[in-house]
Protein backbone atom coordinates (compact mmCIF):
# COMPACT_ATOMS: atom_id res chain seq x y z
CA UNK A 1 0.00 0.00 0.00
CA UNK A 2 1.45 3.53 -0.78
CA UNK A 3 2.07 6.28 1.44
CA UNK A 4 -0.59 9.18 1.79
CA UNK A 5 1.69 11.52 2.48
CA UNK A 6 4.08 10.67 -0.41
CA UNK A 7 1.99 9.63 -3.08
CA UNK A 8 -1.78 10.78 -3.14
CA UNK A 9 -2.12 9.71 -6.41
CA UNK A 10 -1.26 6.07 -6.49
CA UNK A 11 -2.48 5.91 -2.64
CA UNK A 12 -5.96 7.23 -3.91
CA UNK A 13 -5.89 4.79 -6.89
CA UNK A 14 -5.39 1.80 -4.48
CA UNK A 15 -7.14 3.22 -1.43
CA UNK A 16 -10.18 2.93 -4.98
CA UNK A 17 -9.42 -0.45 -6.18
CA UNK A 18 -9.39 -1.67 -1.73
CA UNK A 19 -12.79 -0.05 -1.88
CA UNK A 20 -14.12 -2.05 -5.24
CA UNK A 21 -13.27 -5.52 -4.23
CA UNK A 22 -14.48 -4.47 -0.16
CA UNK A 23 -17.82 -3.60 -2.36
CA UNK A 24 -17.69 -6.77 -4.15
CA UNK A 25 -17.14 -9.26 -0.90
CA UNK A 26 -13.91 -9.12 -0.23
CA UNK A 27 -12.57 -9.66 3.28
CA UNK A 28 -10.02 -6.97 2.90
CA UNK A 29 -11.47 -4.42 5.42
CA UNK A 30 -7.98 -4.65 7.22
CA UNK A 31 -6.19 -3.45 4.17
CA UNK A 32 -7.92 -0.06 3.75
CA UNK A 33 -6.62 3.38 5.32
CA UNK A 34 -10.10 4.30 7.03
CA UNK A 35 -8.89 7.78 8.67
CA UNK A 36 -7.53 9.10 5.29
CA UNK A 37 -9.83 7.79 3.34
CA UNK A 38 -12.59 9.14 5.65
CA UNK A 39 -10.70 12.47 5.38
CA UNK A 40 -10.62 12.34 1.61
CA UNK A 41 -14.18 11.80 1.27
CA UNK A 42 -14.85 15.21 4.00
CA UNK A 43 -12.43 17.07 1.81
CA UNK A 44 -14.31 16.59 -1.32
CA UNK A 45 -17.44 18.58 0.03
CA UNK A 46 -15.26 20.95 1.52
CA UNK A 47 -13.58 21.69 -1.70
CA UNK A 48 -16.91 22.05 -3.72
CA UNK A 49 -17.84 24.41 -1.46
CA UNK A 50 -14.61 26.71 -1.59
CA UNK A 51 -15.14 26.51 -5.19
CA UNK A 52 -18.69 27.58 -5.19
CA UNK A 53 -17.47 30.56 -2.78
CA UNK A 54 -14.06 31.70 -4.81
CA UNK A 55 -16.67 32.07 -7.98
CA UNK A 56 -19.37 33.74 -5.93
CA UNK A 57 -16.72 36.06 -4.67
CA UNK A 58 -15.07 36.73 -8.57
CA UNK A 59 -19.01 37.98 -9.52
CA UNK A 60 -19.17 40.23 -6.36
CA UNK A 61 -15.47 41.45 -7.30
CA UNK A 62 -16.81 42.49 -10.63
CA UNK A 63 -20.06 43.33 -10.07
CA UNK A 64 -18.55 45.97 -7.62
CA UNK A 65 -16.12 47.19 -10.53
CA UNK A 66 -18.89 47.81 -12.59
CA UNK A 67 -21.07 49.48 -9.99
CA UNK A 68 -18.07 51.61 -8.70
CA UNK A 69 -17.06 52.42 -12.36
CA UNK A 70 -19.82 52.27 -14.69
CA UNK A 71 -19.04 54.80 -17.27
CA UNK A 72 -15.50 52.59 -17.96
CA UNK A 73 -15.05 50.78 -21.51
CA UNK A 74 -14.39 47.69 -19.29
CA UNK A 75 -17.71 48.02 -17.31
CA UNK A 76 -19.99 45.43 -20.19
CA UNK A 77 -17.04 43.03 -19.53
CA UNK A 78 -16.76 43.00 -15.53
CA UNK A 79 -20.79 42.98 -15.69
CA UNK A 80 -20.65 39.67 -18.55
CA UNK A 81 -17.52 38.11 -16.17
CA UNK A 82 -19.59 38.64 -13.22
CA UNK A 83 -22.95 36.70 -15.10
CA UNK A 84 -19.90 33.82 -15.76
CA UNK A 85 -18.97 33.05 -12.49
CA UNK A 86 -22.01 33.08 -11.11
CA UNK A 87 -23.45 30.67 -13.79
CA UNK A 88 -20.10 28.45 -12.81
CA UNK A 89 -21.20 29.12 -9.30
CA UNK A 90 -24.82 28.09 -9.77
CA UNK A 91 -24.05 24.51 -12.21
CA UNK A 92 -21.56 23.26 -8.82
CA UNK A 93 -23.51 24.76 -5.93
CA UNK A 94 -25.89 22.29 -3.71
CA UNK A 95 -28.76 22.83 -1.61
CA UNK A 96 -26.95 21.98 1.33
CA UNK A 97 -24.33 25.00 0.84
CA UNK A 98 -26.96 27.18 1.65
CA UNK A 99 -26.37 27.59 4.75
CA UNK A 100 -22.45 27.59 5.02
CA UNK A 101 -22.32 30.75 2.55
CA UNK A 102 -21.63 33.67 3.78
CA UNK A 103 -22.81 35.83 1.36
CA UNK A 104 -22.26 39.55 3.60
CA UNK A 105 -18.77 38.21 4.31
CA UNK A 106 -18.04 37.27 0.66
CA UNK A 107 -19.46 40.63 0.06
CA UNK A 108 -16.88 42.23 2.43
CA UNK A 109 -13.97 40.29 0.88
CA UNK A 110 -14.88 41.68 -2.37
CA UNK A 111 -15.36 44.97 -1.34
CA UNK A 112 -11.63 44.58 -0.08
CA UNK A 113 -10.41 43.12 -3.52
CA UNK A 114 -11.75 46.38 -5.57
CA UNK A 115 -9.25 48.45 -6.53
CA UNK A 116 -9.04 52.01 -4.85
CA UNK A 117 -8.67 53.66 -8.40
CA UNK A 118 -8.98 52.58 -11.97
CA UNK A 119 -7.69 54.95 -14.82
CA UNK A 120 -6.84 57.21 -12.14
CA UNK A 121 -10.38 58.10 -10.75
CA UNK A 122 -11.70 56.15 -7.56
CA UNK A 123 -15.12 54.58 -7.50
CA UNK A 124 -18.63 56.07 -7.13
CA UNK A 125 -19.29 55.14 -3.91
CA UNK A 126 -19.42 51.30 -2.98
CA UNK A 127 -22.13 50.57 0.22
CA UNK A 128 -20.26 48.55 3.02
CA UNK A 129 -22.87 46.45 3.19
CA UNK A 130 -25.44 44.87 0.41
CA UNK A 131 -29.22 43.10 1.00
CA UNK A 132 -27.75 40.68 -1.67
CA UNK A 133 -29.10 37.37 -1.50
CA UNK A 134 -27.73 34.10 -2.47
CA UNK A 135 -30.29 33.64 -4.88
CA UNK A 136 -29.62 36.98 -6.65
CA UNK A 137 -25.82 36.14 -6.59
CA UNK A 138 -26.79 32.64 -8.04
CA UNK A 139 -28.44 33.87 -10.62
CA UNK A 140 -26.67 36.99 -11.68
CA UNK A 141 -28.84 39.41 -10.92
CA UNK A 142 -26.88 42.33 -10.23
Amino acid sequence: MSDYNSDILMWSESQAALLRRLAAGEHINDLIDWENVAEEVESVGREQLHAVESLLFQALVHILKAQGWPESVDAWKWRADARGFAAQARRRFVPSMRQRIDVAGLYDDALKAVPETMDGRGPLPLAPVRALTLDELLLGQQ
